[in-house]
């Protein structure tokens, strides 16, 4: 099963795939373009994003001049706010005057069940589903190259999230998707999950070893490797094969 959330004439709305666009709950049907996509998961009556770095192994050697890290270390861990979300079809801002901002691809999993002291061989009866996630990052304002801080990971509506939320039936195995991001209609970025260096279900075991993960947390897994500087004007779409086609455009400052 396959659903969304959209805001239109006013009102916000739980949606579903149609033919000829989306359909609504009350019936109605309407073109993608005549709705305001929000992200999938509603994180208003809270709700924690868990963001992962460094978590595909070509990421890794990609940055591997920048970095002090092996593939053997834990799992590099943070968090984001919910101001950080904008939905499918959303803009997100380049600061003025950065050198280096670009997305990353990331296969997004939401939780369904608390999960506390979860070992792994039972961690994904913990899953709601999975969505499509565009984790922009601005590498002008990192601290120690990649090690996340506020300024680079937690800027508002900079973390693009849909356009569905995809039930985990619908995704036997998300260490078997083959993911990719164009920029303009060019394919900029190519991976697959395989390569993640700390999988899903290991993910899990691993967070609620020490915090509990509840119904509506996101963990965002990390990006493969392939990321290059995006502009102005610019429309960056990340896919995930099974989950979903996340489309996102940049802006300059208002």
């Amino acid at each position: 099963m396959r659903t969304a959330r959209v805001a239109h004439a006013g009102a916000v709305h739980h949606a579903v795939p149609h033919d000829r666009g989306v359909q609504l709950a009350d019936g109605r049907v309407l073109p993608e373009s005549e709705v305001v996509w929000l992200p999938p998961v509603d994180m208003a009556a809270g709700g924690t994003i868990v963001a992962l770095g460094l978590n595909y192994a070509d990421h890794v050697k990609e940055l591997a001049r920048e970095l002090t890290v092996t593939t053997k270390d834990e799992p590099l861990v943070f968090f984001k706010t919910p101001g950080a979300l904008v939905g499918h079809r959303g803009h997100t801002v380049r600061p003025a005057g950065v050198q280096f901002m670009h997305y990353e691809c990331e296969l997004a999993v939401v939780i369904g069940r608390p999960a506390r002291r979860v070992k792994a061989a039972d961690a994904m009866a913990h899953v709601a589903g999975y969505t499509v996630c565009n984790d922009y990052a601005v590498r002008d304002y990192l601290e120690n190259w990649y090690r996340p801080n506020l300024r680079v990971k937690n800027r508002d509506r900079a973390t693009a999230l849909g356009p569905w939320l995809v039930s985990a039936d619908e995704v036997p195995d998300p260490q078997a998707l083959a993911l990719r991001t164009l920029v303009n209609g060019q394919v900029r970025q190519q991976g697959h999950t395989s390569n993640m260096v700390h999988g899903v279900a290991e993910l899990i075991e691993y967070l609620s070893g020490f915090m509990t993960l509840a119904p509506g947390d996101v963990i965002l897994t990390g990006t493969p490797e392939g990321v290059v500087n995006v502009e102005v004007g610019d429309e960056v779409v990340c896919e995930i094969d099974g989950v979903g086609r996340l489309v996102n455009h940049i802006v300059a400052p208002a």
